[in-house]
């Protein structure tokens, strides 16, 4: 085979030798000869962890690279909702009516009928605990007028937050090759729910609501796994893998975790698990990592 046939080869393999000497840099905190495993070939794996009080960045792989948000969207959903909230445009009583093109989207979703209606108090809860597309879509309509708009709005908002890499088509997260974002991004966006919604921030330690004499189950088994995991939000769509963004407070320490792009929800939550684990003891620089890529499905 002739070099230039082997050059994209080459390419490939220094690549993947400098991610994992990357990420063997930085230490884990779990026991020498343990594994911090990254769970996704580097084209769709990002991650960070971010010191919520401070700002500083204690770990990070690609959280500049563009990736597909899925339904970490409905982080951004919310916050408009909630600035609603806060400017008196809407209560936790006002109707949100539901459209045919809101009830037509595809699960995740409550399954709502055209000309239906939920109360924002609910909408949240749905958002939050079953990521229900449906619902997120009546919301960005009922505050945009259209979800076109509101995909605008929602631009428009992470600029100003400085959300730099991020573009928003959706209210949901569903499949669109424009809407992307980054790791870092995400951050930006779980740091500024918290910090400008305390008030409204236990919405996402929710693991279940009641809605129409039903109990509904949420996807984050984030909370109650780990003690002081405290939200946020969860994600998947096939083009962008396992997403999370992850609060953790106790002890008083306070930290953002994203990760995207894992193969499972198992392999994202074990991941966000041993980096919370490596951020809570830095001290053990000198610990032994393995970097470890599962097989992309």
């Amino acid at each position: 085979m002739s070099f230039p046939r082997l050059l994209p080869l080459f390419q490939k393999i220094i690549a993947a030798l400098a991610l994992a000497a990357f990420v063997a840099g930085c230490s884990t905190t779990t026991p020498p000869d343990s594994v911090l495993a990254v769970p996704a070939p580097p084209q769709k794996y990002a991650a960070i962890v971010v010191d919520a009080k401070t700002g500083k960045q204690l770990f990070e792989v690609n959280s500049t690279v563009q990736r597909y948000p899925a339904s970490l969207t409905k982080m951004m959903t919310l916050y408009l909702l909630f600035e609603a909230m806060e400017t008196g445009r809407v209560t936790k009583e006002t109707q949100i009516p539901v459209s045919g093109h809101a009830a037509s989207q595809p699960p995740t979703k409550l399954r709502f009928r055209r000309g239906e209606s939920i109360d924002v108090d609910s909408a949240i809860r749905a958002i939050v605990v079953k990521s229900a597309n449906d619902v997120a879509v009546a919301v960005g309509e009922y505050l945009g007028g259209s979800e076109d708009q509101f995909a605008a709005m929602m631009t428009s908002r992470a600029r100003a937050l400085g959300m730099t890499s991020t573009t928003f088509r959706n209210a949901s997260g569903l499949p669109d090759d424009g809407q992307v974002t980054t790791a870092r991004d995400m951050a930006v966006l779980g740091m500024s729910l918290q910090r400008r919604f305390p008030q409204h921030f236990h919405y996402f330690s929710e693991s279940d609501f009641m809605f129409r004499g039903r109990l509904v189950r949420g996807h984050n088994d984030m909370l109650g796994r780990v003690r002081g995991v405290n939200g946020i939000k969860t994600g998947y769509i096939r083009a962008s893998g396992f997403n999370i963004v992850t609060s953790y407070d106790a002890d008083g320490r306070q930290l953002i975790v994203v990760v995207m792009g894992a193969d499972s929800a198992r392999q994202r939550n074990d991941h966000v698990e041993a980096l919370i684990q490596r951020s809570l003891s830095p001290t053990m620089a000198d610990t032994k990592t393995r970097l470890m890529f599962a097989e992309q499905q």
